[in-house]
């Protein structure tokens, strides 16, 4: 091809010659030379395709697919983080959202750039063209994994197909196997690793930019290989879904290995980090998502207003800091999210202790229920009765009045779906609320200003809000749907430690001895546990199972749109989501003792999650399996 139509985003194409030519392109068409010859049309090709990676952003939902603003189904109401109002069940990407179409035209946009950009070599040093080939094989990979953790194996297009065509077939490529898919994404990376420099624009990949990938997308493939019990074979005999468990082994060590060219190279941020300071340690985690200079970011995408927004802010506040708008607590930490964290008064089970010999525990504070818990907790979701921008924030479920003589009996028998009674307690439906008068003098808002209101669409459903990732001094005025433009931080350096502890404990699980694997995984864990102002593991003895580190990893990535993934290689979301009701806990406030009491109880919705095995590899879009007889459909579709 000699020429391509563009998008133009970054730059115009000035025209100086007045003379009329039938040979002449249109003004609208950009040529190659107008890209290739000049560092500002490459800069702004590359823009364009770093704007398409299907990144699961603050404008990513399962429902709505890439690049949409998300108040419907956050990924996070779909993984037993959160509840959502607008979300009640488990579900599998939106078919009509699939990213198979986005992801394929951007593949051709980079083998296009692949297959050109050496024509124009000599006109940049080098390490110039090197740097920009392996920029460009990294958004591949990185799309390509985006498909394979999606469908499984997937056609391998490495070059720009022609069309028209005269040999159609030629555009009939079948399914490579999964196991090829994820060797390609290694290949594209290594290349990317080689190729690249150490350091470049934010944004934009570096040589540990691509190494990091390769960590999170062969762990993922060790994963597969190891737990995955789901088969496709097409007529040729190849396996288009699962990988063969005797190459587990070989993923977690790339994954491993990949993971270590990244010590020293980038650190945990811990610049108001100190020890045995909670507050401190607290600070800290908040800020690492709003440095820019954090040693700790590897990758992000970078938004700012008014050129490019999301509404983060908007949709997840507090009721009581809700914007004009009138969105707010779409994101509701899950109690079954918040029991993973240490320093919580628990019961044997592991679930969270609120009475003491059949009578509710009672707290001058809410807040005093969570007084020892690791700083990272408070970081992460907004407990009831924690300050965030100068406010105490009040969620509550009702002011209970009945007598408290010998202590308060639970309100539910346990594991009770039932909607509490309205005996001795005071609910609110909605904002509006009647105060009530207190034994004494004083009046409470029965829901204080977050709610719960039983019957009104702005707030908090399970007791929480979340924490992580609101700019904390935005101003109400500003907290609107298409006001906030925060970083999304798609990589940073814990994962990176988590990829390597988990890889590494897989490797000592499965035999290999070729290095001290389990105490790598255990000097790994204990990095992050550090810094969070978690409990120490004493020793490596302490990662008793798997589940340790994947427990620290859910903690530590939480709300980053991670979980979800890892519930998926890992194969246990058709386990924790079998019929699931994700449990809760609702302050209640005695007038009588003054004092607070907590009920742990399941979702008053009673909203089940089943999660379809199916789902572990996506619908293929039935229009893409018209187009090819060669594209076979996935299992129970």
């Amino acid at each position: 091809m000699k020429k391509i139509t563009y998008t133009v985003l970054c730059f115009l194409v000035c025209w100086t010659t007045a003379c009329k030519k039938l040979d002449v392109p249109p003004i609208n068409i950009v040529q190659d030379k107008d890209v290739f010859t000049s560092p500002g049309g490459i800069q702004a090709y590359m823009a364009r395709i770093y704007s398409e990676l299907p990144i699961e952003d603050f404008r990513y939902s399962p429902q709505r697919g890439l690049n949409f603003f998300w108040i419907i189904s956050p990924f996070s109401a779909v993984s037993g983080e959160a509840l959502s109002r607008d979300q009640s069940s488990a579900m599998q990407e939106n078919v009509d959202e699939s990213p198979w179409g986005d992801c394929y035209k951007l593949i051709r946009d980079v083998n296009y750039f692949l297959e050109n950009m050496p024509k124009y070599a000599a006109t940049y040093t080098p390490a110039e063209v090197n740097s920009w080939m392996g920029e460009a094989r990294f958004i591949r990979a990185a799309t390509y994994f985006a498909l394979v953790k999606r469908y499984g194996g997937v056609p391998i297009v490495d070059k720009v197909l022609q069309f028209p065509t005269s040999n159609v077939d030629d555009l009939n490529i079948a399914r490579s196997s999964e196991e090829e898919v994820y060797d390609f994404i290694a290949t594209d990376l290594d290349y990317a690793y080689a190729n690249l420099s150490e350091s470049n624009q934010v944004g934009r990949a570096n040589k540990y930019v691509a190494a990091g990938f390769k960590s999170r997308a062969m762990l993922y493939a060790g994963s597969i290989a190891k737990y995955n019990q789901i088969s496709l074979v097409d007529a040729g005999g190849k396996r288009v879904c699962g990988i063969p468990s005797t190459k587990a082994v070989t993923y977690f060590k790339a994954a491993y290995d990949a993971a270590l060219l990244l010590e020293n190279k980038y650190s945990l941020y811990k610049k108001a980090w100190a020890a045995g300071d909670k507050d401190a340690q607290y600070q800290n985690y908040v800020n690492l998502f709003f440095d820019e200079t954090s040693p700790e970011n590897i990758f992000v995408r970078q938004y700012h207003y008014p050129e490019s927004v999301h509404g983060y802010d908007a949709y997840n506040v507090p009721r009581q800091l809700m914007g004009a708008n009138g969105y707010s607590a779409e994101v509701n930490p899950t109690l079954n999210f918040v029991e993973m964290f240490d320093g919580i008064p628990k019961n044997a089970d592991g679930t969270i202790k609120t009475t003491t010999a059949g009578k509710y525990d009672l707290y001058t504070n809410t807040v005093d229920l969570f007084a020892n818990a690791e700083p990272r907790l408070r970081a992460t979701v907004i407990l009831p009765g924690d300050v965030f921008k100068g406010q105490s924030i009040e969620i509550r479920r009702g002011i209970y009045t009945g007598s408290s003589a010998g202590g308060i009996s639970p309100l539910l028998p346990a594991g009770s779906t039932a909607n509490y009674p309205t005996a001795n307690i005071v609910q609110s439906s909605n904002a509006s609320q009647t105060p009530y008068n207190l034994p004494g003098g004083g009046t409470m808002n029965p829901a204080g200003l977050s709610g719960v209101f039983t019957g009104d669409g702005t707030a908090a459903i399970s007791g929480f809000s979340v924490r992580k990732l609101l700019v904390p001094d935005k101003p109400t005025s500003e907290v609107l749907e298409n006001r906030s433009d925060q970083t999304w931080i798609e990589m940073r350096y814990a994962e990176v430690l988590l990829n390597r502890a988990e890889a590494a404990y897989e490797l000592n699980a499965l035999g290999q001895n070729d290095k001290p694997y389990l105490q790598d995984a255990f000097t790994a864990t204990n990095q992050i546990r550090e810094r969070a102002g978690a409990t120490m593991l004493a020793s490596a003895a302490d990662l008793t199972s798997v589940n340790v580190i994947r427990i620290e990893r859910r903690k530590e990535l939480g709300f980053e749109n991670k979980t979800w993934w890892d519930m998926r290689r890992w194969r246990v979301a058709d386990k924790e989501q079998n019929s699931t009701i994700y449990r809760v806990l609702m302050p209640f406030y005695s007038a009588n003792d003054k004092k607070y009491f907590f009920d742990a109880r399941t979702d008053e919705r009673n909203s089940r999650y089943t999660f379809d095995v199916r789902w572990y590899y996506e619908q293929i879009p039935n229009g893409e399996i018209q187009k090819s007889q060669k594209l076979i459909q996935n299992p129970g579709y």
